[in-house]
């Protein structure tokens, strides 16, 4: 089996390592993670419940996970795909001349006559 060496005026092949998965893949791993965050609310509930009178500082701590893990849990599964993208280019901004600048002629507004013959 012979090999043969790698020569360095050669360029490299490109790389896939830093591919982003799939949709389908990333929505599947994304309800996974909710998924188990919803087990462990579950078990910070029944915990709670069962520790209530016994030892009420266990109760509380559970029930304040039970309260906050939804959010996180939220939070988690919604922020997969958007910050695999990398680096945005940056946006070419059109090139506007401003609009041509217009004089106005100052304007002398009287009041109406009125008719004071009577």
């Amino acid at each position: 089996m012979s090999r043969t060496p790698r020569h360095r005026d050669e360029p490299r092949a490109e790389s896939i390592t830093r591919a982003r998965p799939g949709l389908s893949q990333d929505l599947r791993g994304r309800q996974r993670r909710y998924v188990t965050a919803m087990l462990v609310r579950t078990a910070c509930v029944v915990v709670m419940a069962l520790t209530w009178n016994r030892w009420p500082a266990v109760a509380v701590c559970a029930l304040a996970g039970g309260v906050l893990i939804p959010y996180v849990a939220v939070v988690a599964a919604q922020a997969g795909w958007r910050q695999q993208r990398g680096v945005r280019p940056e946006l070419v901004r059109p090139v506007t001349e401003p609009a041509p600048r217009v004089v106005l002629e100052p304007t002398l507004v009287l009041p109406p006559e009125q008719n004071t013959a009577a």
